[in-house]
């Protein structure tokens, strides 16, 4: 099918638009988002689970620090409810969605399959503003707790200090950097990273717990302390209950658990359908990384709330954003204190490395198919600008700091969450099965509550992710505009009828009418060739109708199927079904062109009414000026007049 001609680009344009993607040399895309890889190839389960665990186990950076700002002496409470909502709720939720979204989907696929037309890609729109909140400070937060374990080191501290800012846009400009460069895949590094850090927490739990225990008048004092502030048990857990959601960074990892569902290797004996292997396999993935999480989290929360004063947690402390590794250093030496450094800085650089590979992934996935986007968007390296220069904005609204940024992290993920919940609840619903559906009913109710309450309480989630969403939805309603007049139809394909009629008139004169199908009776079609021929001075009967059902004009992408049919013994008609009428028809003209090397006409009456009001129909619902909409697509497509097909109208 003709495409306009352009003049050659310039070599800066050529380089930013190369390919639609460069992260894919040797072995696919990078990060959790990552596109599938060929059937039956892939990776053991476990090692997958370290693409995760970059984002997931890297929060340990900073998750106790926040918990025992958040709860103070009630942090490892408050951090087994966390441990309880995440096995008894957030597991569940996404062992459900692996099974419902076995390609990487995720739930956003799954609630996008549930409505259609422009509330269900308005719906879209909006999740994605809140996984781009997810994301985006995913990697200032990595960053900046990345530069503040460097700054915090007692060996750079008197070198560093008052740099963290400077410092965490270096990190986030060397993200970019990266990227634009090409971004391998690269998960022998992320089971480097995580196993190395993994083993060096382990080793800072254990001699926490030694300090603990040998100093036995520390739990006694932090037992003394919490029931002096609190009273009772039950005050406790009501306390830890209303605290919770402050703690919900600890969540993070499970939609990018599933969104690796291509990269599990899975079965031999699995189908693309039903890949029942890596189903399992993503499974087992998600409750060995929630488990290893869960252990570390009430262990971590437990030592730094006993051995770390209170005043160092707090904004400038020693123990702010880095309390396992002031554990590090203040226990086992400046050497291994500074290997601990190293090693975090590293993983949460990764984890952005992660984040950055999710959003390159996961925008191009939808926007386009919407037609919602620059064709630039489709390229990696104009994007990760874009990103980079919103991760340089977002790092400076929250002047680097890592607590600041809690409530807006948790926020996308929290949104997130609800929204998997909601889509099993519906899933299991359609499936009828009663236990599951009140099941995670009420689990959708606990995610909820914990949105509502951490929006209530730290409104910087909503107000980011609203920003995120506005400038989403503006920026691709103004590409759906700019693109409204682009060919968009990906093939035509005739069925036998069809393919013999157009032989058949091709031997004359192609000429099409387009036709609105409304009764479809002898007289409809005989009213409409002697209207068109009065209206163009034609002789003759020798016509072939075309007729265009607009299913859903939300769409924007989509093949085209002809089917042809003989109607009252006389009448030739084309059926067609597209989410344009014009866009099928100029279609339909190209491919009989270059199918039969002849011009076809086709000819229209003119539309009644206001031009602005019919260009909104068509804008919005696929129809209204479609005669000059159908040419003006032609004119664009095919710029040589002499093999454009011909338009008239009367």
């Amino acid at each position: 099918m003709a495409t306009t001609e352009h003049p050659p680009p310039s070599r800066l344009r050529s380089w930013m638009l190369e390919g639609l993607s460069d992260m894919g040399k040797g072995g696919g895309h990078t990060g959790p988002h990552a596109q599938p890889e060929p059937p039956h190839k892939g990776q053991p389960w476990w090692r997958v689970m370290c693409l995760t665990g970059v984002d997931y186990f890297s929060t340990l950076g900073y998750q106790p620090g926040i918990a025992a700002l958040a709860a103070g002496l009630l942090s490892p409470v408050a951090t087994i409810v966390l441990v309880l909502v995440t096995l008894a709720g957030a597991l569940p939720v996404y062992r459900r969605v692996a099974e419902e979204s076995p390609h990487g989907e995720g739930s956003i696929a799954m609630l996008e399959r549930l409505l259609s037309f422009w509330q269900g890609k308005l719906f879209v729109l909006t999740l994605l503003g809140f996984a781009a909140t997810d994301f985006l400070i995913t990697i200032t937060l990595s960053a900046a707790d990345a530069s503040t374990h460097l700054v915090e080191n007692p060996h750079l501290t008197s070198t560093l200090h008052d740099k963290q800012m400077l410092i965490t846009l270096v990190l986030v400009a060397l993200l970019g950097a990266v990227f634009l460069k090409g971004f391998l895949e690269a998960v022998g590094v992320a089971v480097a990273l995580v196993g190395v850090y993994l083993a060096l927490n382990v080793v800072v739990v254990i001699v926490g717990l030694w300090h603990v225990i040998t100093a036995g008048h520390v739990v006694a004092d932090w037992s003394s302390a919490l029931t002096a502030e609190h009273g009772n048990v039950f005050a406790m857990v009501g306390v830890a209950l209303l605290v919770f959601p402050k703690l919900a960074l600890g969540l993070s990892g499970f939609e990018t658990g599933v969104a690796v569902m291509p990269h599990v290797k899975g079965d031999e004996g699995d189908t693309e359908e039903r890949p029942t292997g890596r189903i399992r396999d993503t499974k087992k993935l998600l409750t060995t990384a929630a488990l290893i999480m869960s252990v570390f989290l009430i262990a971590t929360s437990f030592i730094t709330t006993l051995l770390i004063p209170e005043k160092d947690f707090e904004s400038g402390g020693p123990a702010n954003g880095r309390a396992l590794a002031y554990l590090a250093h203040e226990y086992l030496g400046g050497a291994f204190g500074t290997v601990y450094d190293v090693s975090t800085i590293a993983i949460l650089w990764f984890a952005g490395a992660s984040a950055m590979a999710g959003l390159l992934n996961l925008m191009p996935r939808y926007l386009p198919r919407y037609g919602m986007a620059p064709h630039w968007a489709r390229a990696v390296r104009p994007m990760v600008i874009v990103f980079t220069l919103i991760g340089f904005f977002v790092t400076w609204i929250f002047n680097a700091d890592v607590d600041a940024q809690g409530g807006a992290y948790a926020t996308g993920v929290l949104v997130l969450i609800s929204s998997a919940a909601i889509a099993v609840t519906i899933a299991a619903r359609k499936a009828e099965q009663r236990g599951w559906t009140i099941g995670f009913a009420v689990i959708s109710a606990v995610f909820l509550y914990v949105t509502v309450a951490n929006v209530i309480e730290r409104p910087d989630g909503v107000k980011i992710g609203a920003c995120f969403i506005a400038g989403i939805i503006l920026v691709s309603l103004l590409s759906r505009l700019a693109r409204a007049f682009e060919l968009r139809v990906t093939s035509v394909t005739l069925d036998p009828m069809a393919e013999r009629f157009i032989r058949d008139i091709a031997s004359r004169k192609i000429r099409f009418i387009a036709n609105e199908p409304d009764q479809r009776d002898k007289a409809e079609y005989r009213e409409k060739i002697e209207q068109i021929r009065a209206d163009n001075d034609l002789p003759g009967e020798d016509f072939v109708f075309v007729e265009v059902t607009v299913l859903d004009p939300s769409e924007f992408e989509a093949s085209l199927t002809v089917r042809g049919e003989v109607l009252h013994g006389r009448y030739r008609v084309l059926t067609l079904e597209s989410s344009s009428i014009p866009n099928a028809l100029a279609a339909l003209l190209l491919h009989v062109r270059d199918l039969t090397g002849c011009i076809p006409h086709m000819y229209f009456e003119w539309t009644e009414g206001s031009p602005f009001h019919n260009f909104l129909r068509f804008f919005l619902f696929g129809q209204g000026e479609v005669a000059p909409v159908t040419r003006e697509v032609l004119r664009e497509a095919e710029p040589d007049r002499a093999r454009r097909p011909r338009v008239h109208t009367g």
